[in-house]
């Protein structure tokens, strides 16, 4: 301590190994409830569909949180998990960063990273490279999917899962793709023996 180093941040392992699916959480900075209202989930679910585009996965979940996101994805062979996310949070962060510039500069410190050395640095998201997890089984990719669907629940903002407004959910109870479309032909059905 003392030393005038910044900090040590810790990174995320990420194996990209294809054809596994992944479980991706990450944070907004200092896992602040940017996630409130309606223009900042809606900015992200449109970042999530560009993304798709331009570094090709299968969408099979989401929730969005006040202050963070989970993701349940599976990227098309050769393309990187760095690179998903990197045209999923970019955009995002633009996009509110210039909007609270223009709207409500108050807000603006609480989006203000302050670093050793003087360096100044607006944020949207935590720095850091969040939670991957590798889905081996189906019946891991099942569970992760019911899990991120009860979160909303779990957390005490909704009663049940069909009335958080950012999530998969309706898509796969009630095939509902709105406000963004999921994979379901890719999804791995769950063996019965």
């Amino acid at each position: 301590m003392g030393t005038g180093e910044p900090p040590h941040r810790k990174q995320c392992r990420r194996w990209d190994i294809p054809w596994d699916a992944h479980f991706l959480t990450f944070s907004c900075f200092q896992r602040r409830p940017f996630f409130c209202g309606k223009q900042s989930p809606q900015w992200f679910l449109e970042a999530l569909d560009e993304a798709r585009q331009k570094r090709p996965f299968r969408l099979w979940g989401y929730v969005i949180m006040p202050e963070h996101v989970h993701l349940l994805i599976l990227p098309l062979e050769g393309v990187k998990i760095n690179e998903i996310l990197r045209h999923i949070k970019q955009p995002v962060s633009r996009r509110v960063v210039k909007w609270v510039q223009r709207t409500s500069p108050a807000f603006l410190e609480r989006m203000t990273e302050r670093r050793p050395g003087g360096k100044v640095t607006l944020r949207f998201w935590q720095p850091g490279g969040g939670y991957d997890r590798n889905m081996r089984s189906t019946r891991d990719v099942h569970e992760k999917l019911e899990y991120l669907h009860w979160n909303p629940v779990a957390r005490d903002l909704v009663e049940r899962p069909g009335d958080w407004p950012w999530s998969s959910w309706r898509a796969w109870a009630e095939g509902v793709d709105e406000p963004i479309a999921i994979d379901r032909e890719s999804f791995p059905l769950l063996q019965r023996f």
